[in-house]
C-alpha cells in the first residue's frame, strides 16, 4: 500500500509540472488577492493596506506547490494608486520569487462608478533544484533541464477594473512577457514557453437586509493550450464583519471559505480546497489558504 501511495505521489508531482507550465497559482480567496492578477486594483478601496497570504497545495503530497504572497497598496491623491506585490511560488523542483510594482489610474464614469486602468512592472528569480530529482529516479542532468534559462526574468502586465457600489468587473493580463520553464511530456522532462494568462472576474453585492449581504462572484482563467478554468463562488456577509461561503472550481475542486474582521484595522481569512479527483483525494489532505490583512486608514 505504501508503495502504491508513493507511486501516485510521484505521478502527481510530474503532473504538477505540466499544470504549472499552463497555469499560474490559483487563489480561492481571489476577491481578497486581486492585487496579484490585476494592477488596476491598487488603491481602489481608498485605503492603505498590507496583506499576507499563504497557500499550501495538496497537503500530504511531498513537494506539493507552496505560494506565499504579500501585497501593499496605497491611494495617491484622488485618481492614482500604487502597489507592491511580492510572490514566492514553489512547486516540485521549480521556484520563482517575483516582485512587481503596480500603478493604477481612476477614470470616473458616474457618481457611483469608476473605471481603473493599471500597469504592472517588475521581475522574478526563477530557479530549478536539480538535486531533488535524485529522489524520484529522474536524471538530474537531463538536457531539457540544462537548456532552461534560470535567473532573473522581467515582467510586465496590464489590467482594467470597473467598480460600482454594487458590482465589479476585472479583466487583466498580469504577465505578458513569455519565458521558458520545465514541463513533463509523456514521462520525459521537456521545456516549453509559458503563455500569457488572461483573467476575467466579476461579482455583485445583493443586500438582503440591514445586516446581511449575498456576494456571488466568479473568476475565469484562460491560457492558450490549457482548458478554461473558472471559480464560481457564493458568500454571505454579516454585520460587515463576518463572511462565509463556498466555491466550485471547474478543475474538479470544491472549497469553503470565511473571513473575519477581527478589528477595525485587521481582517483574517481562511479557505480549504478539496479535490473531487479520486486519485488525488486518496493521498492529499486538501489545500489550505490563510490571509491576514492590515488597514492603516
Amino acid at each position: 500500500m505504501e508503495y502504491y501511495k508513493n507511486t501516485i505521489k510521484i505521478i502527481l508531482i510530474l503532473l504538477v509540472g505540466t499544470m504549472y507550465a499552463q497555469q499560474e497559482p490559483n487563489y480561492t480567496m481571489y476577491r481578497h488577492t486581486m492585487n496579484v492578477i490585476n494592477p488596476a486594483y491598487a488603491g481602489t478601496d481608498g485605503s492603505t493596506s498590507l496583506t499576507a497570504h499563504i497557500r499550501s497545495n495538496w497537503v500530504g503530497v511531498e513537494d506539493g506547490a507552496e505560494t506565499q504572497s504579500f501585497f501593499f497598496q496605497k491611494p495617491m491623491g484622488k485618481r492614482v494608486g500604487i502597489g507592491v506585490t511580492l510572490v514566492n511560488d514553489k512547486v516540485f523542483i521549480e521556484s520563482l520569487t517575483s516582485i512587481n510594482i503596480d500603478f493604477s489610474y481612476q477614470v470616473p464614469l458616474s457618481e457611483n462608478t469608476n473605471l481603473y486602468f493599471g500597469l504592472k512592472a517588475g521581475g522574478g528569480n526563477y530557479q530549478i533544484d536539480r538535486n531533488q530529482l535524485d529522489n524520484y529516479s529522474i536524471f538530474p542532468n537531463d538536457p531539457a533541464l540544462e537548456n532552461l534559462d534560470t535567473g532573473f526574468r522581467p515582467n510586465a502586465g496590464l489590467g482594467g477594473y470597473l467598480l460600482n457600489d454594487k458590482y465589479y468587473v476585472s479583466l487583466s493580463m498580469p504577465n505578458i512577457l513569455l519565458s521558458s520553464r520545465i514541463n513533463n511530456d509523456n514521462g520525459r522532462n521537456t521545456y516549453a514557453t509559458s503563455k500569457a494568462h488572461i483573467y476575467l472576474s466579476g461579482g455583485y453585492n445583493f443586500r438582503l437586509s440591514d445586516n446581511t449581504e449575498f456576494l456571488p462572484s466568479t473568476l475565469i482563467r484562460y491560457v492558450g493550450g490549457a482548458p478554461l478554468s473558472a471559480d464560481i463562488t457564493a458568500t454571505f456577509r454579516f454585520l460587515e464583519k463576518f463572511e462565509v461561503g463556498a466555491s466550485y472550481r471547474t478543475d474538479q475542486a470544491i472549497a469553503g471559505l470565511l473571513s473575519l474582521k477581527i478589528a477595525d484595522w485587521a481582517t483574517l481569512g481562511y479557505a480549504y480546497d478539496s479535490s473531487l479527483r479520486t486519485e488525488l483525494g486518496n493521498v492529499s489532505d486538501g489545500t489550505h489558504e490563510v490571509l491576514l490583512r492590515f488597514n492603516f486608514n
